[in-house]
């Protein structure tokens, strides 16, 4: 019988925080999951790590790819591979309270109308020491799609996507291109997302989101960096982040389940990103032309 749960854990060498994400999975007061473990092609401990808990517990499925794909590749993977009826993934330097998984799964069971629980959330530091208890600033809740769609796709500084991190319906996940080989297609993932219905928080911090010196956004600063990381063929090539990410949301709008009004009300609030990104949209251009002359 397959687990109603399905957690994917995508890593490239994580040895430093992996056993204690890993450990979060298992110490859950909700036991019906399976855990699915992606590795990158690690050079580290990474593989001893995830073989030592895989013979201690049949839940975990540990597969490897022989080299680093990017973290796009290695994100969908994990979706691909699940089985369970309700998925959510797991940053190897992040960590689950022990309830998270119990009360998300009984959001999803009473409410058929939400697409996604997430929680609040706690920004930790290396050390598990808790810097700052945050919620969601976005409207996932709102009555109509086109109302979601707007709060989820908009560029500022208070939105930091992680609501790409809530316990989602499966099909529903699998009806969108995921996880993009492009920086913020997880901020696109969750402005589609939202397309198909509402999200739920539930008011406690039960996900621990971990702040430290080797993060991907930390080692990886400007957009053009952190799409190398994303997907490692885009290195030495002329990419466009933000115009993609415009395209993509375009593509969004168009196979989602919408009215016609809807839809129409959702491309119309793209020529307002437009115009509110047009400086990131001149600065692609500009990347390009340097490395071209």
């Amino acid at each position: 019988m397959n687990p109603r749960v399905s957690i994917g854990l995508p890593v490239f060498n994580g040895q430093a925080f992996l056993a204690e994400a890993i450990q979060s999975v298992l110490d859950q007061t909700y036991h019906d999951f399976e855990l699915i473990i992606s590795d990158n092609g690690s050079i580290d401990k990474t593989e001893k790590i995830c073989q030592e808990f895989s013979i201690k517990d049949r839940r975990i499925r540990y597969v490897r790819s022989n080299e680093n794909q990017g973290a796009s590749w290695n994100y969908n993977r994990t979706v691909e591979l699940a089985r369970g009826e309700y998925f959510r993934w797991l940053a190897h330097d992040d960590a689950f309270a022990p309830q998270l998984l119990e009360k998300s799964v009984a959001v999803l069971d009473q409410k058929p109308e939400v697409v996604s629980c997430i929680t609040r959330f706690a920004d930790i530091d290396e050390y598990g020491n808790v810097i700052e208890l945050k919620r969601s600033t976005v409207r996932f809740d709102a009555t109509y799609p086109h109302e979601r769609f707007r709060s989820l796709s908009e560029l500022r500084p208070s939105y930091n996507c992680e609501e790409v991190f809530g316990l989602v319906r499966l099909d529903i996940l699998r009806q969108t291109k995921l996880i993009a080989n492009y920086v913020d297609s997880d901020r696109t993932l969750i402005a589609e997302l939202s397309l198909h219905g509402p999200f739920f928080e539930i008011e406690e911090p039960l996900f621990l989101h971990r702040l430290h010196a080797e993060g991907s956004v930390v080692v990886n600063p400007t957009r053009q960096e952190r799409t190398i990381w994303f997907d490692p063929s885009k290195k030495g090539k002329l990419v466009f982040p933000h115009w993609r990410q415009l395209g993509e949301f375009f593509s969004s709008i168009r196979r989602s389940p919408l009215s016609n009004s809807e839809r129409m009300k959702c491309y119309s609030l793209m020529l307002r990103w437009m115009i509110n990104s047009r400086g990131r949209l001149r600065r692609d251009l500009a990347w390009a032309v340097n490395q071209i002359f």
